[in-house]
């Protein structure tokens, strides 16, 4: 592991405002390339711990610029603190950035890909991302009921007419999903016909996900409680040695809004926007998304249909349970299925040995709203 600390660099450039959650927030970036983008990022980002997760080769050098307060950590890195757990953590593959989830000792997180940059909204004024996702995370979600003005804690806006009242408590938000502008999340096989299409549409709403509706999580501008959802923001088995890739991040999204529906918990999607500069090869994804847009067929109905029993009072006991049911049923699919349920156990076992049982992670403190 390497760190670093620079903050008082006579490099750095002065901060807007106060940075919220300063000492509350880790900022986590998985990466096979030197963090140049972070420059951009300065005024937003500087006052944060940054941990950086390396993948690929680690004899490899990943530079990152002046002023920041970081920690790297490399495969060889992944291998001596977990051992032989660290199986679990993918390799070749962005999927490794949950290792950093796992490290983190902060209640809150964010992590975003290397080829995202500022955005602006329509006015030109450049979006502090972040602010918005600590925005999004300190109020509560709306799961029971659809708001038609969309986030009614946001300024200049409230609970319409016909909202009932027992409901505007609304229950704690554990996950803000943000967007991105230029190049969209799309598929292999929508980037093949739709080449050129870019995403310009800024729109200025943030939306509670309601409770029995899955979404596909995109894990290149996230934030997220991780004392409250962390040990289940496993992005499972891609990359080197996995007969799928691509599929990470929606699969840990499938796996928390079933345990945050379970627990009454709170998912957001809308703003903040960044700017995604690059497209991936779509011949690339699409040999390693294949499988999956075939397994998906399969496995949105898994998700939308799995009951998680009333003694799983924790994310930890919900995440276990998950991982026999998708043995028990996914794995006469495909026996990856059974791989990855097996990893899903050993990525709770590794959560708990460096985050032990009975800190705030194994507490749940969901609304009772909706029942």
């Amino acid at each position: 592991m390497t760190a670093a600390a620079g903050m008082d660099s006579p490099s750095s450039s002065p901060v807007r405002g106060t940075p919220l959650l300063k000492d509350e927030l880790d900022i986590v970036i998985p990466t096979i390339r030197n963090l140049d983008f972070l420059e951009m990022w300065r005024p937003f980002f500087q006052p944060y711990h940054l941990i950086v997760v390396q993948d690929g080769d680690p004899s490899k050098t990943i530079r990152v610029p002046e002023g920041f307060d970081y920690e790297l950590y490399n495969r060889n890195d992944i291998k001596r603190i977990l051992g032989p757990r660290a199986a679990c953590i993918s390799f070749k593959d962005s999927a490794c950035r949950c290792f950093g989830y796992m490290v983190s000792k902060k209640k809150y997180i964010y992590t975003i890909d290397d080829d995202c940059f500022v955005a602006k909204d329509p006015s030109g004024k450049e979006i502090n991302a972040l602010e918005q996702h600590i925005s999004n995370l300190l109020t509560p979600s709306t799961p029971y009921f659809f708001n038609t003005l969309y986030d009614p804690y946001r300024e200049g806006t409230d609970f319409v007419r016909g909202y009932p009242f027992s409901l505007r408590e609304g229950t704690p938000t554990v996950v803000s999903h943000g967007l991105w502008l230029n190049i969209p999340d799309y598929d292999a096989p929508t980037q093949l016909v739709k080449p050129r299409e870019r995403n310009t549409r800024y729109v200025d709403a943030v939306l509670t996900i309601p409770r029995g509706t899955l979404f596909p999580m995109c894990g290149m501008n996230l934030a997220f409680d991780r004392e409250l959802i962390g040990s289940a923001m496993y992005f499972g088995l891609m990359g080197d040695g996995q007969p799928i890739g691509r599929y990470d991040d929606m699969w840990a999204g499938w796996c928390i809004k079933v345990i945050c529906d379970h627990l009454r918990l709170g998912v957001k999607t809308g703003l903040p926007y960044i700017w995604h500069s690059k497209a991936s090869n779509p011949f690339v994804n699409f040999k390693k998304e294949y499988k999956g847009i075939f397994w998906q067929e399969e496995l949105i109905p898994f998700f939308q249909t799995v009951v998680l029993p009333k003694d799983c009072t924790t994310v930890h006991k919900c995440y276990i349970e998950l991982s026999k049911q998708v043995r028990e049923k996914l794995g006469k699919i495909d026996p990856y299925f059974t791989k990855l349920a097996d990893a899903m156990v050993t990525w709770i076992e590794a959560w708990e040995e460096l985050n032990p049982p009975g800190t705030a992670a194994e507490v749940v403190n969901g609304s009772s709203n909706g029942k």
